[in-house]
């Protein structure tokens, strides 16, 4: 396993790290311990959750993902970094939602203790919140690292103008700055091309890219015409499904169909180019990917050793198209 920066930081995290917003929250302690291990023992030393974690159709804002998390982790974890994430609603009151001060702040201490820990590596808001004053949420972070119980800062689903907005806030006050953020990001959705990479880029802000196998989509094999295969993301959320018929279109299978065979070519799968094409990006910082059981894990961190060539690289924009920037 490799190691990267988290942004402008000096923290060093592992180019693949473990994301718990699928069914990890769903799957039960003892197969969170058999997948946590695994990733410790490919040598994954970020693990990515959020207070909302698993958010399904009969379990919304569900919160378990942070505590299995928390017991999967044991001893371990001072031997890692830890991310999670507040803003997005974990009740039906007015303030239980919101990059407020009021709800950052309870919606930190209730992630301290769902995680059994003292301190959290990298806090980040997950959404922006048009109806708070971005100075008081900024604010509300630097506190939050004064207080010696977040480490980091973030975003999630920021744009670039709003990023910039609170970076400069921050800046000009001397308050904590964004180090990171994520965004939806895969071989096939590459809107970020555009504007956020290019100022993640010029700016030292790592970029953590969310679904990076589409959703399941890139490794479940998908077909309009089948049912999601037992197990996939898509057998246990709606939203996995209507996700995968949004970007299951034909002329999107006919370039995985080419992805695939570029990939077996080189004698690795489709999820694993999904993984080394995002890494290709210097302004990646780790690839947070999902995982179900313990194999799902070692084959994600095996992704990391493929090094695409700049003539891969070529072949592969040549097969994507249109859709984004240079990558």
């Amino acid at each position: 396993m490799r190691y990267r920066h988290l942004g402008r930081s000096g923290v060093m995290v592992s180019e693949v790290s473990l994301g718990t917003g699928g069914q990890f929250g769903l799957l039960g302690e003892e197969t969170a311990r058999r997948i946590v291990g695994a990733a410790l023992d490919g040598g994954i030393n970020y693990f990515d959750t959020a207070n909302i974690y698993p958010v399904t159709e009969t379990l919304p804002g569900g919160e378990l993902a942070e505590q299995l998390l928390g017991l999967a982790l044991g001893g371990h974890r001072h031997e890692v970094v830890v991310g999670t994430k507040g803003m997005q609603a974990t009740g039906p009151g007015v303030n239980e939602r919101g990059a407020s001060r009021y709800n950052l702040m309870n919606a930190l201490e209730a992630s301290l203790r769902r995680l059994r820990t003292d301190h959290v590596d990298l806090y980040q808001v997950h959404l922006f919140d048009p109806g708070t004053p971005l100075a008081e949420t900024m604010r509300t972070l630097d506190d939050m690292v004064r207080s010696g119980k977040v480490r980091y800062v973030g975003a999630s689903q920021y744009q670039a103008w709003q990023l910039c907005r609170g970076n400069d806030l921050a800046e000009r006050y001397g308050w904590e700055r964004f180090v990171s953020t994520q965004a939806h990001y895969h071989l096939l959705e590459r809107e970020v091309e555009r504007e956020l990479l290019p100022f993640c880029r010029e700016m030292c802000v790592g970029l953590l890219p969310y679904f990076p196998m589409a959703n399941g989509l890139f490794a479940d094999n998908y077909r309009p015409d089948q049912e999601p295969a037992p197990g996939s993301r898509a057998a246990f959320f709606a939203r996995a499904r209507d996700y995968h018929r949004r970007y299951g279109t034909p002329a999107n299978l006919a370039i995985l169909e080419r992805l695939t065979a570029f990939a077996r070519e080189r004698n690795h799968t489709l999820p694993e180019l999904a993984v080394a094409w995002l890494l290709a990006e210097p302004a990646v910082s780790t690839v947070p990917a999902g995982a179900s059981k313990p194999e799902q894990v070692v084959a994600n961190a095996r992704a990391s050793e493929w090094r695409l060539a700049d003539d891969e690289l070529v072949a592969i924009r040549a097969i994507l198209g249109a859709g984004g920037g240079d990558h």
